[in-house]
């Protein structure tokens, strides 16, 4: 599996970089797990939009959706070419939003089932539901023929049951939104809530993401490794930044 970060700040894009999105690729499979600011501007320097297999959003904020719109767009003004319809992955507890995945000869909105695993081309995928103002999914996302697994929190804060979802991930991407003093906060975590369950969790390599515009990034990724305390990668993530696991 390969993992590219097209977006990684929290809220707002920041110095030209934009908002959470990442394209993972296995097989020959493409699928973008949020589309966030700048989304579309990144994903052509890698691939044709219009090959683009899939789409799975975690929530309905609009720094993870932002570029949906206009990749929609983008694929119904080419319609004079052979573009399949878009599956678009999305929870139905935002009736709203969840019917606007769906355009007309572009794009379907597919409601995932939040208790049950999704089976996505190359991927198996299963959800949690995360602490945060909306509803919100963080998911397992196992490439089914290497046994893989990326794990992604979405937006979420600490909750117990998060860390034994994140258990032996090959790769966690956090959002790790906060320094070290914002503890239970409710909708993002601390860098030290990333890095306790980063260790409970016994992952492989971790990246920080959905990252705040006004801290010191370098002082958030010392307090991570810090409550860690293993030897394992972490970093923090940036605009096409690629990783394979």
């Amino acid at each position: 599996m390969e993992v590219t970060v097209l977006g990684y700040w929290g809220g707002f894009p920041h110095q030209g970089e934009g908002t959470t999105s990442f394209l993972l690729e296995s097989e020959g499979f493409t699928l973008l797990l949020d589309a966030g600011s700048t989304t579309l501007v990144q994903l052509e320097k890698i691939m044709d939009p219009l090959a683009l297999d899939s789409v799975i959003l975690t929530h309905y904020h609009h720094d993870h959706i932002a570029d949906l719109g206009v990749l929609q767009y983008l694929r119904q003004l080419k319609s004079n070419q052979p573009v399949p319809i878009l599956p678009i992955y999305g929870h139905a507890e935002d009736l709203a939003h969840f019917e606007a995945l769906t355009l007309s000869n572009v794009s379907q909105g597919i409601a995932y089932q939040p208790d049950d695993s999704l089976e996505l081309g190359p991927f198996m995928i299963t959800f949690i539901k995360t602490v945060h103002p909306v509803p919100c999914f963080a998911m397992r996302i196992l490439e089914k023929k290497t046994g893989k697994v990326l794990v992604f929190t979405a937006d979420t804060g600490y909750f117990d049951d998060l860390t034994e979802f994140c258990q032996g991930a090959d790769l966690l991407i956090t959002d790790t939104y906060f320094l070290e003093g914002m503890e239970n906060h409710h909708a993002h975590l601390t860098s030290k809530e990333t890095g306790l369950i980063a260790k409970k969790a016994q992952v492989k390599q971790l990246m920080l993401s959905h990252l705040r515009q006004d801290i010191d990034l370098e002082l958030l990724l010392e307090q991570t490794k810090q409550y860690l305390e293993l030897e394992i990668p972490v970093i923090l993530a940036s605009t096409q930044l690629k990783l394979s696991i």
